[in-house]
């Protein structure tokens, strides 16, 4: 285990493509778990979890943040004209994905960076948790109406894939900028103004400051031209101002900060978050089919119990689907789920890879009831090691991502029905905790249990029987 610990923080760092292969210790290598730990107990079964001390980060110097591509460096025109079409923006839309966060050294430079820029901002897979659980730019639904209102997408690490219906979410008058590690993935499907092959979490960085840079100059250069116009012209611009403020006549660029002047577009997209955000809970509230556990409500109960370190594992299809909408992790560096392409499988290496290296955090599984088969064994290697993890399996007796599409389109549930399996015997007989809940008025104090039985030093399953839902109506399934 000890080893295994070192391979979990340093395997990504001799990764050193430009766009690193799934074939890798991760699913893009990126490593969420570049952090410095003090050594934890490997003892036998139950044996006692390590304190609950958040980890320190690893020194930030270049040579040590992480699997940071060799590629060249952005060149400083591309910057300049970043900036400038982020200037002349009024609904700017900036989406980041996972390769953003490649160096992992440097996660909290790159989260002041998006701060600084001020532009509303959706956050993808590994990326989720960069802002926190409730940032004031940070936006989580209705992503696809943003794209199509926004006149600039800036597009950093993430490619137009299906994700993006292939570029036609984004508007097609919008000015599209991509950052990609990936040369290929830059002109795919849609032709971007500005392509930069970059890292993109270093791209953002720079931009931050050329576009801090650019703010202080201009202020400086009207400083210095009212200085010099002597006091006669201020006092005529002085007038004048107050004239123009009567009429409503908008600030200068540099005297307000950006997202003061995007106020108006980054309220219009919050309110249709946060409108979108009661639809949710009272989706959650509903009861479902044969009185059992509505994953939504599910979902808010965990999110409910989550620390400021969790980290949250996601492996399935369906349930994971919904847990994405509803679950907002803590910190960055903590969501880990099976990638773009739903590499189920993963949900038992990533929770030993993360509890060995941050043995103080409460580590969740989310399981789908079909993935948790691919890894449920490792709760002997959970139980044998001391590691105690949380797993909840959204269990609903089947493929029900699969099945959405195949039955509405073929009208027959071949190969998608599952047996409502008592999965928390299973984490028994491997010598974890099982616990079960089927109604509803039991989801918060079973959860409470496990999170109690967790931080006593017992890996736990919660085997939550829950009902069907449309929430995820016409979703993808690949």
């Amino acid at each position: 285990m000890k080893k295994l610990r070192v391979v979990c923080q340093a395997g990504p760092r001799s990764n050193n493509v430009p766009r690193p292969s799934p074939s890798r210790f991760h699913k893009n290598s990126f490593n969420p778990f570049e952090t410095r730990v003090d050594p934890g107990t490997s003892g036998g079964r139950g044996a006692p979890a390590a304190p609950r001390t958040p980890a320190a980060p690893r020194p930030g110097g270049a040579e040590d943040r992480g699997s940071a591509c060799r590629l060249s460096r952005h060149p400083s025109w591309d910057l300049r004209r970043a900036a400038a079409l982020l200037a002349s923006s009024e609904r700017p839309v900036l989406v980041v994905g996972s390769q953003a966060l490649l160096e992992t050294g440097a996660v909290v430079e790159l989260a002041s960076a998006i701060a600084a820029l001020g532009a509303p901002v959706y956050l993808a897979g590994g990326a989720r948790g960069l802002l926190g659980p409730s940032h004031p730019l940070q936006l989580r639904h209705r992503r696809k109406e943003a794209l199509r209102e926004a006149d600039l997408v800036l597009l950093a690490g993430i490619p137009n894939d299906f994700r993006l219906d292939y570029g036609r979410h984004i508007g097609r008058r919008a000015r599209l900028l991509m950052v990609n590690r990936d040369a290929a993935s830059l002109h795919q499907n849609r032709r971007p103004q500005l392509a930069v092959h970059a890292d993109p979490g270093r791209f953002l960085r720079g931009l931050a400051a050329r576009a801090a840079a650019g703010s202080m100059a201009r202020a400086a250069s009207r400083s210095t031209a009212r200085a010099a116009a002597g006091s006669t012209a201020q006092a005529a611009v002085g007038s004048t101002a107050r004239v123009g403020a009567a009429a409503g006549a908008p600030a200068g660029e540099g005297s307000v900060a950006p997202h003061g002047r995007w106020a108006g577009w980054i309220g219009a997209l919050r309110a249709r978050d946060d409108a979108r955000e009661q639809e949710i809970a009272a989706q959650a509230a509903a009861a479902v089919s044969g009185g059992l556990v509505n994953p939504l409500a599910l979902c808010r109960a965990v999110d409910a119990l989550l620390a400021p370190d969790s980290v949250i594992v996601a492996d399935g299809g369906d349930f994971v689907g919904t847990a994405a909408y509803i679950l907002r992790p803590r910190a960055p560096l903590s969501w880990l789920d099976p990638g773009v392409f739903g590499t189920l499988g993963v949900g038992g290496g990533f929770a030993l890879g993360a509890k060995l290296c941050r043995p103080g955090a409460d580590v969740w599984i989310l399981y789908g009831d079909g993935s948790s088969a691919y890894s449920l064994a490792e709760f002997d290697t959970f139980a044998r090691h001391g590691l105690p993890v949380i797993a909840v399996v959204g269990n609903d007796a089947g493929w029900s991502q699969i099945a959405r599409e195949q039955v509405e389109m073929l009208h027959d549930d071949v190969g998608t029905v599952l047996a409502r399996t008592d999965y928390h015997r299973v984490a028994e007989g491997y010598g974890g905790r099982g616990l079960s809940v089927a109604r509803p008025e039991d989801v918060a104090p079973v959860l409470a249990e496990a999170l109690r039985l967790a931080r006593a030093g017992s890996p736990v399953l919660v085997n939550a029987l829950i009902g069907k839902t449309e929430f995820r109506k016409g979703s993808i399934s690949i």
